[in-house]
């Protein structure tokens, strides 16, 4: 591994480029990007833990039923989805380093105000609007737009470990929030999570780099050195222009529609009601939260691990057995929920963790290899599509159980939905190689 982390050649003498370069250090310096990327994302990850720990002491502490709740936690995971690809619009603007510092202020403002809320319009407004906003432009499309820049070998691996991120926040945040909730209240545990964002501010200020001509070096694996392009204007302009060209392609349907059957099953499913699920059938909520945590760490090896296939095999094949399994292990969940943690338990934790997230890496891939350059845009749309699909099932999980008692119906259509995911991958057209000048016919 050390080899393929490490370039020694002085790429100027390669590239044949004017530009005055230095001499890339032993490590390159790609890997340290993706490292505060990384450290970033787990520092942000605690707001995406939280959600599911509010809904039962809201409901207790201010009556709101759960649809209200989940109304606004769809509202978050809605616009976390839709800021997306304006995020990485705004990146290429005003770069990576400015979007992300703006949009943990803006996370650590709106979980600060959740502490002075007294009417369900505010969590809406709080929690809804300001962390959904902040949390869109921490998006997947950030590791995707730093993977782009920084990388041309090995993206597959580095979005892979950059996905694992949050997940890895998730395993770090949800114990320590379960057991505020539990002990102190909601209260406390919003407020860790506005300090959380804003413990990363100076953190991505002072390390974090937008392109490699900043320190001018080469892209990772890169033959020669690119110069930094000059900032795009029209940002907003620049995402709609992008969203109507590949909304012409069959390629952008089905992977949106696949990726919002992904949002629908994880972040609007699982990571929202899971918790209240399992407290239905009297499991301590600190015993569900570290299920949930443990998900979290096989999601890191799951994440990593689907990075690494996807250097390697067809990503569309990869996504139809992500998505077949995924819907395989939801319809069992429901008759494995129960009071406490029981071997079949421990094997679904461990099963759909390493499919969590596994998809985004090979959904990145056939981004980039139909979109190119516009990749981190349109895999933004995507994204969007995931938050939308997430955000439907937050709110009609919510309205489910008030009307049927239950969270089960919703765990069986969403299984249900896996398996039309992987159809929808499977019939993915590769993109044509392009045919060379005087090729034989």
């Amino acid at each position: 591994m050390l080899g393929d982390v490490t370039q020694t050649t002085d790429l100027s003498a390669r590239s044949g480029s004017p530009e005055p370069l230095r001499r890339t250090p032993r490590v390159h310096r790609a890997w340290f990007v993706a490292a505060v990327t990384f450290v970033t994302i787990t520092g942000a990850a605690a707001f995406a833990s939280l959600p599911g720990l509010l809904i039962e002491p809201l409901h207790d502490r201010f009556d709101w039923s759960r649809g209200t709740i989940g109304f606004a936690v769809s509202v978050n995971l809605a616009l976390y989805g839709l800021t997306a690809p304006f995020a990485a619009a705004l990146m290429d603007r005003f770069g990576i380093r400015r979007v992300v510092a703006v949009a943990l202020t803006v996370i650590a403002v709106g979980s600060g105000l959740t502490v002075f809320m007294t009417a369900s319009w505010q969590l809406v407004l709080y929690w809804g609007i300001l962390v959904g906003l902040g949390s869109g432009s921490m998006a997947l499309a950030f590791a995707a737009t730093v993977t782009n820049r920084w990388f041309v070998r090995r993206r597959g691996l580095v979005t892979g470990i950059l996905t694992a991120a949050g997940a890895s926040g998730q395993l770090v945040f949800l114990p320590l929030l379960s057991w505020l909730v539990e002990n102190h209240g909601w209260r406390p545990a919003a407020v860790t999570v506005a300090l959380s964002a804003l413990a990363v501010v100076p953190f991505v200020w002072l390390l974090l780099r937008d392109h490699p001509a900043d320190v001018g070096i080469a892209a990772y694996g890169a033959e020669g050195f690119t110069p930094k392009p000059d900032p795009v204007p029209g940002a907003a302009r620049r995402a709609v222009t992008v969203l109507f060209r590949a909304a012409r392609t069959g390629p952008f349907w089905l992977l949106a529609g696949s990726f919002a059957i992904c949002g629908a099953s994880t972040n609007g499913l699982v990571k929202t009601y899971f918790i209240p699920a399992a407290h239905d059938h009297r499991m301590p909520i600190t015993a569900a939260a570290s299920l949930l945590a443990v998900i979290g760490v096989f999601d890191v090896v799951g994440t990593i691990a689907s990075g690494w296939f996807t250097d390697r095999f067809e990503a569309r094949r990869l996504l139809a057995v992500y998505y077949a399994l995924r819907g395989i292990s939801l319809l069992f969940l429901p008759v494995l929920l129960a009071p406490s943690v029981h071997p079949p338990m421990l094997f679904f934790i461990v099963f759909y963790g390493l499919d969590w997230v596994a998809t985004v890496p090979p959904t990145i891939a056939l981004c980039r290899e139909h979109y190119g350059d516009d990749s981190a845009i349109v895999f933004g749309w995507v994204l969007a599509s995931h938050q939308v699909g997430a955000a439907v099932v937050a709110f009609v999980g919510g309205m489910a159980r008030d009307v049927f008692g239950s969270y089960d119906v919703v765990w069986y259509a969403s299984g249900a939905l896996c398996a039309a995911a992987a159809l929808m991958a499977l019939v993915i057209r590769r993109k044509p190689l392009p045919r060379l000048e005087g090729a034989g016919v």
